[in-house]
């Protein structure tokens, strides 16, 4: 698509207000749109400031340019007046704000608008250059978000832990989100988590894969004559992720009717017989706003209503967007800039070729890795308890991880990615986000999945050749960090474990943990 092709007769206009739309605000509902102006030119641009970054995963570049020029179609079906800056375009500049300021000139434009991005890089980038920018700039609310960026701020301020369960029940009342007459929570407790950790059966049925295939080899022949560094598989001749809010409402209602029922019961669930298991896919079409959390709340709440789910795999999920959501974003924002800098346990160990390519004996972490490069995207225990789990215990630098998945994932901006990646996972901010560091042995990893029964190493072993390294890594990470870890009382069994044991198996112990890490590139 040339920029030539989506421009229309009349530009030089000193009425003409040019309104930016970003690759993660395609959202037709704004009201924006509520009414067609010829005055309005509506910006929109693929640009190598933001393929690159990061290293990125090639389905999720192809993803995003497919959905943001569905989407720009849609708007000039709709009457409105579109500019798309395609990555090939000759008058691209390929980075924002000097595309910006070319079009400011070109149309004549009187007045700039953008609405809020949601990564502190881009709003501080936007809020930088309209202080010297020729005409007035104004930035408007993406209408997305239950809260504002500064609703858990404001929360928990003067507290040392910000404890997302104090935020969800907030949240839960404010918004009437299954809740009774008298402000009680449905079922009499607001989290169900203890009923959503059940392995998978081997006769468990899985869902099938209802999404529709797009071929977009064309597009993505011309992102890679762009000079685009990538990863991973584009699936090129077939995407399957939406790339319209059509598309995503179809996912949702086919999410509620065949995954939610048994989400909840599933929803730790490692297998190796399913990539998707029961959990939706639908984080892509909510980061990029083709969906509204609100829509997908009210239609699991209304599933539970009509008596269609359990009341646990309703709950579940909608505390996923709700709760934490919400809640990391407000994390982001209230510790931006400087938080993508934190490393409060001090880690700095490179990570290991084979998260680029998967080939790992682990079988558990290969799963996991080979999923990510093959499909973008991974379930959350998948990232927490695998590769996370992993990463932390064996002291990778969190930086690096945080680029990692920031890039390989498809649903992954920086707003939702580094509190997940950072706080959640990598204990980076020193336990602001989590009360402890999500960390565990094989005994964790063997009880949700499968991949241990055709392991290479063993599950059960703590030394020598075949032991899984999860189990020496483990207590080899709690005696390295025992200065900061022992007084967390969430910690105490742990230490009261290791204190057990002899000065002989403790030494061993770590001499394994020593041995698997100067292996890490061939484990």
């Amino acid at each position: 698509m040339s920029s030539a092709a989506s421009t229309l007769p009349g530009q030089a206009n000193s009425k003409v207000t040019l309104r930016l739309i970003l690759g993660d605000q395609l959202n037709p509902q704004h009201s924006w749109f509520a009414h067609v102006s010829p005055d309005v030119v509506y910006v929109m641009m693929e640009i190598r400031q933001e393929t690159d970054y990061v290293l990125h995963h090639a389905q999720k570049m192809l993803a995003i340019f497919a959905a943001m020029r569905h989407f720009a179609q849609q708007l000039k079906s709709a009457g409105h007046r579109v500019r798309y800056i395609a990555i090939d375009d000759a008058s691209n500049r390929q980075q924002l704000t000097t595309n910006l300021d070319a079009l400011i000139a070109h149309y004549q434009a009187s007045a700039m608008q953008y609405q809020a991005p949601d990564e502190w890089r881009l709003d501080d980038q936007l809020a930088t250059w309209a202080e010297a920018s020729p005409v007035p700039v104004n930035m408007v609310d993406s209408e997305h978000f239950y809260t504002t960026r500064q609703t858990v701020a404001a929360q928990f301020k003067g507290r040392k832990q910000w404890l997302m369960e104090h935020f969800y029940r907030a949240q839960r009342r404010q918004h009437r989100v299954l809740m009774t007459a008298d402000d009680q929570p449905e079922g009499g407790q607001w989290n169900f988590d203890h009923d959503n950790r059940k392995a998978l059966p081997a006769a468990q049925p899985l869902p099938a894969d209802m999404r529709p295939q797009h071929d977009h080899q064309t597009l993505w022949q011309t992102i890679v004559a762009s000079g685009a560094a990538h990863f991973g598989d584009p699936q090129a001749e077939a995407l399957r992720w939406p790339l319209s809010r059509e598309e995503a409402l179809t996912q949702l209602e086919v999410f509620i009717s065949q995954g939610l029922p048994l989400f909840g019961d599933y929803q730790d669930a490692l297998s190796t017989r399913g990539w998707r298991l029961f959990h939706s896919l639908l984080s892509f079409a909510l980061n990029v706003k083709m969906l509204n959390p609100r829509e997908v709340v009210a239609a699991a709440e209304a599933a539970w209503c009509q008596g269609n789910v359990p009341l646990a795999a309703a709950e579940g999920f909608i505390r996923q967007i709700l709760g934490w959501r919400e809640y990391v974003r407000g994390v982001y924002w209230a510790q931006m800039p400087g938080y993508t800098e934190a490393n409060a346990l001090g880690h700095s160990r490179p990570l290991p070729e084979w998260f680029w390519t998967g080939k790992t004996r682990m079988a558990c972490v290969a799963s996991a890795i080979t999923q990510s490069l093959q499909h973008a995207y991974a379930h959350h225990i998948q990232r927490l308890m695998v590769i996370g789990n992993f990463a932390l215990l064996a002291g990778l630098d969190p930086q690096a991880l945080h680029r990692w998945y920031l890039g390989i994932y498809i649903d992954a901006f920086e707003w939702v990615e580094a509190p997940n990646t950072l706080g959640m996972s990598q204990f980076a901010d020193g336990g602001l986000l989590a009360t402890k560091p999500y960390v565990s042995s094989a005994a964790y990893i063997d009880r949700m999945g499968d991949h241990c029964k055709g392991c290479h190493y063993s599950k059960s072993t703590k030394t020598g050749e075949r032991a899984c390294p999860f189990n020496a890594l483990y207590w080899d990470f709690f005696a390295r960090h025992e200065t900061r870890l022992r007084g967390n009382h969430r910690l105490s069994m742990v230490y009261r474990n290791w204190d057990k044991m002899s000065a002989e198996a403790q030494q061993a112990l770590r001499q394994q943990a020593e041995q698997t890490l100067a292996q890490i590139a061939s484990l």
